[in-house]
This record gives structure tokens, sequence and C-alpha cells, in this order.
């Protein structure tokens, strides 16, 4: 799905209430679109470890407009689901970025006493 408001909806329709009960979270996993609008964006959040994140922020529970509590967790797979058909890791996502040079040099000494 390309938007946040369609898997907003498509989790009212799965579990109930309103589209706006769920929006926030989606929009979470999405915000990333702000530093990069390709769909590398995805690396930042769209994960395993991006759906825990989601937990630590909403907490493991949202109860939805009309009373029904529904795991964050749950949530936050439908929405991996719905743009990959599965859920990837962290190292699915970082095993796919090429090593640049810069990326493993040796750091430079800050000061001469260290």
């Amino acid at each position: 799905m390309a938007h946040s408001y369609f898997h907003a909806k498509s989790s009212a329709k799965k579990f109930g209430g309103k589209l706006e009960d769920y929006l926030p979270l989606h929009c979470w996993f999405d915000e990333s679109k702000s530093y990069i609008a390709e769909a590398q964006h995805r690396a930042l959040r769209h994960h395993s470890e991006g759906i825990f994140m989601a937990e630590k922020i909403f907490g493991q529970i949202i109860k939805n407009s009309v009373g029904k509590e529904i795991p964050v967790r749950i949530v936050g797979e439908q929405h991996m689901l719905e743009d990959f058909g599965f859920i990837p890791t962290v190292a699915d996502w970082l095993l796919k970025i090429p090593l640049e040079p810069w990326m493993y040099k040796k750091a430079k000494k800050l000061s001469k006493t260290l």
C-alpha cells in the first residue's frame, strides 16, 4: 500500500472501529518518507524491530472507537504484510546496503591523549 490512510482503512475493516483509530500508528511507520520519498524509507521502521519500537511508543494495546482492545504488534504486522507479504528483519535491510569505504575506515583520534 502506498499511503498510511489505506493501511488505517484496512485496519478498521479488519479490527473494527474507525480508520482514525489506527492512522497515527500507520503514519508513524511511514513518517520516514519525510527523509526520503522513495521505498528506501521503509528500511528505518518497516521491520520486526520497528514493530517492537511502535509498541514502546504507542503501548502494547490500543483501544479503538468501539472499545475493542487491539495489540499494536498485530497492527504493525498487518502494515508489513500489506507492504511486503512478509515481515522483514533489520538484517534483511542492512545486508542489502552496499558497503562504502567510509563505512568501515578506522576513525581518526580526536585527541593526542587517547
